[in-house]
């Protein structure tokens, strides 16, 4: 009889405990951040004035190639805009990607903030996430 009633006396124990202890979640929707993002959309703006850029050696490639007759100085024409194409690309590329993660750091961090400040113990993406969770995307404020 003692036993049981431990037994009971302990299993009410450990729902009120896990009742009072239920973790927090929120959720946030990363694509609408990432898109009302002013720095995402800074990014992308000169992200495409330099492919414009990438654009015209290419323009400059074909009306030199288009004037020029000897077919060894086209291989040598070829050569030097495929060479400064890819040079000018790869460097494009490794600034865009730094800038993003930066921006990424900084959502990551923005939602960090969040979460502390307002006590969640996890926050998760709306994309993975089924039911539940309080929305805090429109809290979430990206400087």
């Amino acid at each position: 009889m003692k036993k049981s009633f431990l037994v009971i006396l302990l299993s009410f124990f450990l729902t009120a405990c896990y009742a009072q202890a239920e973790d927090s979640v929120a959720i946030v929707d990363l694509q609408k951040i990432v898109s009302n993002s002013n720095q995402v959309k800074q990014l992308k703006q000169e992200h495409s004035k330099k492919m414009d850029e990438l654009n015209k050696i290419i323009v400059n490639a074909r009306g030199e190639i288009a004037n020029e007759t000897d077919n060894n100085k086209i291989v040598k024409i070829e050569e030097k805009y495929t060479k400064e194409f890819n040079a000018k690309k790869t460097i494009l590329e490794k600034e865009y990607n730094t800038k993003l993660a930066a921006i990424e750091n900084n959502i990551k961090s923005e939602i960090a903030k969040k979460a502390k400040k307002d006590n969640y113990d996890y926050v998760f993406a709306k994309s993975v996430v089924l039911y539940g969770g309080k929305d805090i995307t429109d809290e979430i404020q990206i400087k």
